[in-house]
């Protein structure tokens, strides 16, 4: 993205309105500081791949927070690409939202990614139950109250595991949207017809922003083990024969999860998806060949 076109676009929203599909990756600040430096080579070479914006997520509990603002302020202030600051409030206190909102505010960023999080380990059951947010939403509205920031919510295409039903967790969306969130980022999913039922129950629940489709290659069969069964994300068959077929390859099932996301990111274009959100786990050569098979 060029500096003009920086300048044309304050906000990540009015993107979705210029062009189609909006394109954005996630980084994630590692976890050991001698690692850290070797995430601005990862955005040099995905700067080139030219991304609307780039995501970057945070530690549980706020753990990561300064190395979230400080990869953030090198995305927008050095690379000049939109930076969407992950903030997660289910460990934090109002004062520590507060005091992130002044490190974002001094570094220049302007959009975050609001979360509720996971439970940080050490949160007893005691602080848990007095925590100051119990949800995204109520994030959101604080936010929305207190600061200038441009807000992203995240959404659960096959329902967040805690909600009772699909009903439910599209009621639940509603009121995060309302409370004031710009646009909307999935969780990854493997089958897009999930993500058109997805988007279509939206649409009749009267939910409106852009919805980018959150795309993660599965390249190893240690991702379908972890990262897959974490997220509850179910695995079609057309994946499962992948993974059985080439299981034990690690390169031959390293190129079909490429494929695969390849694949999935080309029927989403041609079906009219807003955004395509890629979750590159800092795998910069795996991007850019999905980016120019699509592009």
């Amino acid at each position: 993205m060029e500096m003009a076109d920086k300048e044309y676009y304050k906000m990540i929203k009015d993107m979705f309105g210029h062009k189609k599909p909006v394109l954005s990756f996630e980084v994630f600040p590692p976890k050991k500081d001698d690692e850290f430096e070797g995430v601005y080579a990862t955005l040099d070479s995905l700067s080139g791949l030219k991304p609307d914006f780039i995501s970057v997520t945070y530690g549980a509990g706020g753990s990561r927070s300064k190395k979230t603002v400080e990869i953030a302020s090198y995305i927008e202030n050095k690379l000049h690409i939109g930076a969407l600051a992950h903030m997660t409030c289910v460990g934090n206190k109002k004062e520590d939202i507060d005091k992130v909102c002044k490190e974002l505010a001094d570094a220049n960023i302007s959009h975050v990614l609001a979360l509720r999080g996971d439970r940080p380990a050490y949160m007893t059951d005691e602080q848990y139950e007095s925590r100051d947010f119990a949800y995204a939403n109520e994030l959101i509205s604080y936010l929305k109250s207190n600061t200038s920031l441009h807000i992203a919510g995240a959404c659960y295409p096959e329902k967040h595991f805690e909600a009772m039903s699909k009903r439910a967790d599209i009621a639940r969306l509603k009121e995060k949207v309302e409370t004031g969130c710009d646009f909307l980022i999935t969780q990854l999913f493997m089958n897009n017809d999930v993500f058109y039922e997805f988007q279509e129950s939206c649409a009749s629940n009267g939910i409106t922003v852009p919805i980018c489709a959150g795309i993660m290659p599965i390249t190893s069969t240690k991702q379908v083990a972890t990262t897959i069964s974490l997220s509850g994300t179910s695995i079609p068959k057309a994946f499962s024969d992948l993974v059985a077929k080439y299981g034990d390859d690690p390169e031959e099932m390293k190129k079909a999860g490429i494929d695969y996301a390849i694949r999935q990111i080309q029927d989403l274009k041609e079906n009219g998806a807003e955004g395509i959100h890629i979750y590159s786990m800092n795998r910069p050569k795996t991007t850019a060949e999905i980016v120019h098979a699509i592009y």
